[in-house]
C-alpha cells in the first residue's frame, strides 16, 4: 500500500494504525515462513487491540476501519485541510496534490480484511467491519461528533473515484472545519512544558437564548455584536455585567450554541492564564474561524496585576488584534478592578490623582460594548418562574407554585434567575410534574 507515497495527509507517528496496516497489506502474502506469519499476526491484533480501543474512546461502531480512516481524515491538519475549513473549495495546483493522495486514501478504504484473514489464517475480525458500540457514545466525543465521523466514513467508503472521494472531504471541511477545533466547540487552556495547549471541552450545556427569560435588550445587544462577527464586519469585545445569578455566563454559553454552526470556537481562560494569551493566539489567529476567547466572573483585587496582560493583549501591544478573536467576559463589577475608601484616601494624597483612577478604569474602557445584567424585581422573579415552571412540565397551580418559589427566594440567595432555576430543579427532582 503507498501509504509513503501520500504527500499531504503523511502519517507522522511510526506505530499508528496506519502505518502498522499498511505493512501488513504491503507484506501479507502466501508462502509466508511460519516464523515471518506469527509476526505479522502479532502486529495485525496490536492493530485490532487498537482500533477496539479507539471505538470505545470515541464510541465507534460499525466498519472500525472505515471510521478510524474518517477520524484521521477529519484530524489531519494540512495545507488543504485548514485552507478548505468553513471557506470550501480553493483553487490552485493543491488540487492535483490532494487528488493524488485521496486515490491511495481510497484504496486504503476499499482493502478487503478477509484476505488477510485467510493468508494469516485468523477467523476472528469479521466483527470489524459490523461492531456494535458499548454506550452509543464515548469519552473522547459527544454523540453529535461521533455519528458524524461515523457518516463520513460510510459516504467515503462509497466514493466511486478520487474525485468523488475529495468532495464529499471538501465539503465536510467547510461544514465542519478540521482538527479538533473543528470537530469541538468549546475549548480550555492547560499549561504544558511545551507552553499553552487548547484543549476541547467535550461536554458542555446545550443552553439556548430562548431558555433566558426576559432580559430581551441584553439579548439582543449580544446577538448583534456576535452577529457582526461571525458575519466578517466590525464587533466589539463585549464585557456583561450585573448582579449574580443573572444569566450572564448562560448568555454567552448559549451565544456558542447559536453560532457555532457559523465557524464561531470559544476558548474558556482564567485570570491565571493570561500570561498565555500571547500564545494561544498565536495558534489561533491564521484559521478560518471566530473564536471568542471567554473570561467568566472577571475581577481583580487590588494586589493582582493580571489585568495588566489583558490590556496589552486587548488593545496596547505593537501586534494588532487578529480580526478573528473578540473578547467576552463576565464580571459581577462595572469596573472589574476593587476599589474601597482606602483608594479614595490614598488619591487624596498622591500627586497625579488622576493617573491612578485611569489605570483602573483603563481596563473596562477596552470592551467597546458593556451590557447590564440587573436582579428582577417581585414581578419579574415570578414570571421567570411561571416560564421555567412551564417549559419542565411543572403542574402546581399557579397560587401554590409563585407562593412556594416566594418562600424558597428568602432563603435561598434572593431574587434572580439562578434561584429560580434551582427552586424548578428542586420540585422537578421531588416529583413535582403531574398535570393541573
Amino acid at each position: 500500500m503507498r501509504t509513503d507515497e501520500l504527500i499531504l495527509y503523511r502519517d507522522t507517528e511510526e506505530e499508528s494504525i496506519l502505518s502498522d496496516m499498511a505493512f501488513l497489506m504491503e507484506n501479507v502474502h502466501d508462502g509466508l515462513s511460519d516464523k515471518e506469519t506469527e509476526g505479522l499476526k502479532r502486529r495485525l491484533f496490536s492493530c485490532v487491540e487498537k482500533l477496539v480501543r479507539l471505538s470505545v474512546n470515541h464510541g465507534f461502531e460499525g466498519n472500525l476501519w472505515h471510521d478510524y480512516l474518517a477520524l484521521y481524515l477529519a484530524a489531519h491538519e494540512n495545507a488543504y485541510s485548514t485552507s478548505c475549513e468553513i471557506v470550501g473549495e480553493v483553487e490552485g495546483g493543491i488540487n492535483e496534490a490532494v487528488l493524488y493522495d485521496f486515490t491511495i486514501l481510497r484504496e486504503l478504504f476499499a482493502f478487503d480484511f478477509s484476505g488477510l484473514s485467510e493468508r494469516l489464517g485468523v477467523s476472528a475480525l469479521s466483527f470489524l467491519t459490523d461492531y456494535e458500540g458499548i454506550h452509543g457514545h464515548g469519552k473522547v466525543f459527544n454523540k453529535r461528533i461521533r455519528d458524524r465521523i461515523c457518516e463520513l466514513g460510510r459516504h467515503l467508503a462509497g466514493a466511486a473515484d478520487a474525485r468523488e472521494f475529495k468532495e464529499i472531504m471538501t465539503r465536510f471541511y467547510q461544514e465542519f472545519g478540521v482538527g479538533k477545533l473543528g470537530l469541538h466547540k468549546a475549548f480550555r487552556v492547560a499549561h504544558t512544558e511545551r507552553g499553552a495547549e487548547i484543549v476541547p471541552i467535550t461536554k458542555i450545556a446545550h443552553v439556548k437564548l430562548d431558555d433566558l427569560v426576559g432580559y430581551e435588550l441584553a439579548k439582543k445587544k449580544l446577538i448583534d455584536n456576535t452577529e457582526a462577527f461571525v458575519s466578517g464586519r466590525r464587533a466589539n469585545n463585549c464585557l456583561l455585567f450585573g448582579d449574580a445569578g443573572t444569566g450572564k455566563s448562560s448568555s454567552i454559553k448559549a451565544i456558542l450554541n447559536q453560532y457555532y454552526d457559523r465557524g464561531l470556537r470559544m476558548i474558556e481562560v482564567y485570570k491565571h492564564q493570561f500570561q498565555d494569551l500571547n500564545d494561544i493566539i498565536s495558534q489561533i489567529k491564521n484559521r478560518n474561524y471566530k473564536f471568542i476567547i471567554y473570561m467568566d466572573d472577571l475581577s481583580f483585587e487590588e494586589f493582582e496585576i493580571e489585568y495588566k496582560y489583558l490590556k496589552a493583549v486587548i488593545e496596547g501591544g505593537l501586534e494588532r488584534k487578529p480580526d478573528n478573536i473578540l473578547i467576552y467576559a463576565t464580571s459581577n463589577r462595572r469596573h472589574l478592578i476593587r476599589e474601597t475608601f482606602k483608594d479614595k484616601a490614598d488619591r487624596d494624597e498622591e500627586l497625579h490623582t488622576n493617573d491612578t483612577v485611569q489605570e483602573k478604569l483603563s481596563l473596562v474602557a477596552r470592551f467597546g460594548v458593556t451590557i447590564y445584567f440587573g436582579k428582577p424585581d417581585k414581578k419579574q422573579f415570578q414570571e421567570i418562574v411561571r416560564q421555567l415552571a412551564k417549559k419542565n412540565g411543572i403542574g402546581m397551580p399557579e397560587d401554590d407554585l409563585l407562593l412556594e418559589a416566594n418562600k424558597w427566594e428568602l432563603s435561598h440567595g434572593g431574587l434572580s434567575g439562578r434561584t429560580a432555576q434551582q427552586f424548578i430543579d428542586y420540585l422537578a427532582g421531588t416529583g413535582q410534574r403531574e398535570e393541573m
